[in-house]
């Protein structure tokens, strides 16, 4: 992005950045919180962790289903990302930087450009050795067919999902576009995240450090409430676009 597209106009630029928290009334259970899925089923971060998934067949059998029975692919945009569309349709520049692998930002309607996927997307598969990308959705079509691990077309190789498994680091340049988006921005929404997971919580305090304006939405405390200029306990899918349409407004 280039600092005349970040500085023109006399609206802020506004980062949102998404956590969990903000899909849940889509269906799809966050992590950490009281009732997240690591505290409920602890074994179930076996499948999103690539020595387990590498190691192990039965893992992979058992991720591949994961994805195959779980919500995030049949989930819909909620009342919180359909809010952040319309801030971005006033008029006002809006970036989304988001944890979230589930794609319901754009679902709802931001542009493919306007959306950093820290975490990379559920949507697509990758093979691990020659990084072949295809649909998720004709992965899974192998899974109903038959094949339970199915494997890279191009290469044999083993396939995942096109996401950061815990072990696994972010790319580098979508997190060094996420840094250069934190600092020019004037308004940084921090929703639905726990702001424990680095190096993407410490975009929060980046934010802080450059003189933005932090907004805090998260139903528990996080790390940096004693940096925010403002913080929101209420329900992500009513207080989110309150919040929004307030700064969307002229």
């Amino acid at each position: 992005m280039s600092s005349g597209e970040v500085t023109s106009g006399r609206r802020p630029l506004v980062v949102v950045m998404s956590g969990a928290g903000i899909s849940t009334d889509s269906g799809i259970p966050d992590y950490r919180g009281p009732n997240g899925l690591w505290r409920r089923d602890p074994e179930a971060e076996k499948l999103v962790t690539y020595e387990y998934y590498m190691s192990d067949p039965e893992i992979r059998r058992r991720a591949w289903r994961m994805r195959r029975d779980g919500p995030a692919l049949r989930a819909r945009p909620n009342a919180a990302h359909e809010a952040v569309v319309r801030l971005e349709r006033s008029g006002t520049p809006v970036r989304v930087i988001t944890q979230n692998v589930d794609g319901l930002h754009q679902l709802a309607g931001m542009p493919d450009r306007k959306v950093l996927e820290l975490h990379g997307s559920a949507r697509s598969a990758q093979c691990t050795r020659c990084k072949a990308r295809s649909s998720m959705a004709a992965a899974l079509e192998r899974v109903d067919g038959g094949d339970p691990d199915p494997a890279c077309e191009v290469c044999g190789g083993i396939l995942k999902s096109a996401t950061v498994m815990f072990g696994e680091g972010l790319d580098p340049v979508v997190l060094g576009e996420a840094v250069a988006l934190t600092k020019a921005c004037e308004v940084f929404i921090a929703v639905g995240t726990s702001l424990k997971v680095h190096p993407a919580a410490a975009l929060a305090g980046l934010a802080a450090d450059h003189g933005a304006r932090l907004i805090i939405v998260n139903a528990e405390p996080t790390p940096y409430d004693d940096r925010a200029d403002e913080l929101v306990r209420e329900p992500i899918g009513t207080a989110l676009p309150a919040l929004l349409d307030r700064l969307a407004a002229p």
